[in-house]
């Protein structure tokens, strides 16, 4: 026992938390950018300064969206058949393998959903098998998120789809989604990160095994506190019928795209209806709204990191580095590491795409490379280095009440075997 756990100590090392780690990364990008681009520190900073407000309608939403996640989840209905689910396997590995499929599959079909749900799952299988590792089920379940930009809700996907984005003027083409999600590319990514996690999970599992770490929080009580009423809520009634109303009213005028908005508006409604009650609802939301802190104070700094990259155009020239090295075999895969590195930076799939589509784009037209491939090895790229970047993992980790620390060894595991196994795919393919 004593073996297992040294063993174990080497995957959880120190680390500092998320907060220190964005204002490092403020520091290192504006130093990079004074001396690799002509603005001067001071000049920089000022770029750092007002982007600070770039991403608050996006923190907005993301906090939204985890708000709405946690009450939903706290429902009768969803709390029965997640438990039911959590119920089957019989084995730590088992759960982890469960919750690892859970999440990928939710998360290729909605990325807030799959994010938030996953959360709720570990906390699930957490309780109910006192055996498993739950930073290790923590982990799979964030690298089950991995998947969401080969899937319904990415964003770049999404974004060449349309006639009307931003990055038609570079593409000059509609790129439906049969030629990007549903890709020979695409579907062997998805296909081989799969088999890949399934045998990093059996090998870590069994690195963990006999030194299982329970769920360590407060037991969240799940029935509503205040509402000893009984009966039909009229003000409930009233507000679904509005939300109700105003999406028949989209769908019918062909309006209606399941983007973060739709997505959270979508969750309120399902939280309403699930609850029953107003007030049932509300002290659920009380009780979420203690999980927003570290989005609200971090991701301000996040959008004025992101202010610095692409005023100073260091972004820009990142991107043409790889660009200058690439041959047209060879330029889907830098494509996919200079997206990855820019990730880092600018942990936004739109916003990365408007740093990146001007070189990337004629670039892949240059080199022969098809739009398609060039695209999704982007969109991979963005998604594949949130495993070592704090910035996605805040939503998952504030529900769970777990520190960044406590997963970080694992998924810089899975950071590895996910970049090796894409690189080699977007060679052969």
């Amino acid at each position: 026992m004593k073996e297992k756990s040294e063993k174990n100590r080497k995957w959880q090392f120190t680390f500092p938390d998320p907060l220190s780690i964005a204002v490092v990364l403020s520091g290192f990008t504006l130093v990079v950018a004074t001396l690799f681009t002509p603005f001067s520190f001071s000049e920089n900073t000022v770029f750092w300064g007002t982007g600070l407000w770039s991403l608050l309608s996006f923190t907005t939403q993301m906090c939204m969206i985890l708000l709405g996640g946690f009450v939903l989840a706290s429902s009768p209905i969803i709390k029965k058949t997640l438990a039911w689910i959590a119920s089957f396997p019989e084995t730590p590995l088992g759960a982890y393998l469960l919750c690892f499929f859970v999440s990928a599959l939710t998360c290729w079909l909605n990325w807030g959903m799959g994010l938030i749900l996953g959360a709720f799952f570990c906390l699930e299988i957490g309780q109910r098998n006192k055996n498993v590792h739950f930073p290790l089920l923590v982990t799979v379940s964030y690298m089950g998120f991995l998947f969401w930009h080969g899937g319904f809700s990415g964003s770049i996907p999404l974004v060449v789809a349309s006639r009307e984005g931003f990055s038609y003027q570079w593409t000059q083409k509609v790129l439906p989604i049969e030629e990007t999600l549903f890709s020979v590319l695409n579907l062997s990514i998805i296909i081989s990160l799969l088999i890949a996690f399934t045998l990093l999970i059996i090998f870590l599992a069994r690195r963990v095994e006999g030194a299982a770490v329970s769920v360590s929080r407060e037991e969240i009580q799940r029935e509503a506190r205040g509402d000893s009423t009984k009966g039909i809520d009229k003000s409930l009634i009233l507000l679904v019928s509005l939300i109700l109303f105003f999406l028949s009213i989209q769908v019918s005028h062909g309006k209606f795209s399941l983007g973060l908005n739709e997505m959270n508006l979508l969750l309120i409604l399902l939280g309403l209806i699930f609850h029953g009650q107003l007030k049932s609802y509300l002290f659920f939301a009380k009780k979420g709204c203690e999980k927003l802190v570290s989005i609200i104070v971090q991701f301000p700094i996040y959008g004025g990191i992101m202010a610095v990259i692409i005023s100073s155009g260091l972004g820009e020239q990142i991107s043409r580095y790889f660009v200058s090295i690439s041959t047209p075999e060879t330029f889907p895969v830098f494509s996919f590491l200079s997206a990855g590195l820019v990730n880092i930076f600018v942990p936004s799939g739109g916003g990365q795409w408007a740093v990146q589509a001007p070189i990337m784009i004629p670039a892949a037209k240059e080199l022969g490379v098809p739009l398609s491939k060039a695209v999704m090895a982007i969109a991979w790229g963005d998604a594949w280095t949130n495993l070592a970047q704090p910035f996605w993992a805040l939503p998952l980790l504030s529900i769970v009440e777990m520190k960044i620390k406590n997963i970080v060894g694992y998924c810089l595991s899975a950071l590895v075997v996910s970049g090796t196994v894409i690189s080699l795919i977007l060679l052969i393919c």
